[in-house]
């Protein structure tokens, strides 16, 4: 398995970027230089990520999102993990 995350990765399970494997592996994001734990969907090659505007929900009953543009960094945290533990 590859070390390095996707390009476009979506939390919701109705999307065509949804991969369940590669979330349970552990996928962590780095916004502009700060750590996000909050990120429904990000796209590195379009520079952007999807989060929930508070606790607001449509009338799905979905998290209404809205779409930040910056430097996105995805990383697997197993991976990030065992390189703490080596050193």
């Amino acid at each position: 398995m590859s070390d390095t995350p996707p390009d476009h990765l979506s939390l919701n399970p109705r999307s065509p970027h949804f991969n369940l494997e590669l979330l349970q592996r552990g996928v962590g994001i780095r916004f502009n230089g700060v750590e996000k734990t909050n990120v429904e969907e990000y796209s590195v090659s379009e520079g952007w990520i999807k989060v929930a505007a508070g606790k607001a929900v449509d009338r799905h009953g979905h998290p209404v999102t809205i779409k930040l543009k910056g430097t996105v960094e995805p990383y697997f945290s197993d991976v990030q993990n065992s390189e703490d533990s080596a050193a």
